[in-house]
């Protein structure tokens, strides 16, 4: 799956260069898959103190320290810092399902999507449980959905937050 995820990615032309912002990190595996891909720098965020020992110590043995920040925080709370630090061109986000299915989990990506986190061409991925729908998540429009047996990736492009202008009378476009 992952192997899939960013060779689509690549397709895209979201990897090279950019500046990854990975939630719910985990171990940082899709960090990492994107530093290797050519990622210019990736944000780790992680909460679970089990996940960060092994995350750091990952990021450590591929020495990575200098590409990468990890903040060990709950994605929720995070909004403003992360404002702060971006913008972003990849969001990655892997939480539990669980957290995707009770709202927790869009309502933080919203929350961080609302305080300008995202450059203007930016995607957002999320992973989720196939049994369910994508989650609909304020500031961003589901741009393509995939399926890989029990898991689901939904990818998110920034929504246009202006509606268009009607044609101004008497500029020929009436």
């Amino acid at each position: 799956m992952r192997e899939a995820l960013f060779g689509s990615l690549g397709s895209r032309n979201a990897v090279a260069e950019a500046r990854v912002l990975d939630l719910y990190a985990g171990t940082g595996a899709l960090a990492i898959e994107a530093l290797s891909r050519g990622a210019a720098h990736a944000t780790l965020v992680e909460s679970s103190r089990e996940a960060l020992s092994v995350l750091r110590a990952n990021l450590t043995s591929l020495g990575l320290e200098r590409q990468t920040q990890v903040v060990a925080a709950d994605v929720g709370r995070m909004a403003g810092r992360l404002a702060r630090q971006g913008p972003f061109d990849l969001v990655l986000a892997d939480p539990p399902w669980a957290l995707v299915d009770s709202g927790e989990a869009p309502d933080a990506i919203a929350g961080i999507v609302g305080e300008g986190v995202l450059a203007p061409r930016a995607l957002l991925v999320l992973e989720h449980s196939a049994r369910t729908k994508p989650p609909s998540i304020p500031g961003l429009v589901l741009d393509e959905q995939r399926r890989y047996g029990d898991t689901a990736l939904a990818i998110y492009k920034p929504a246009i937050l202006a509606p268009p202008r009607p044609p101004q009378a008497g500029t020929g476009s009436e």
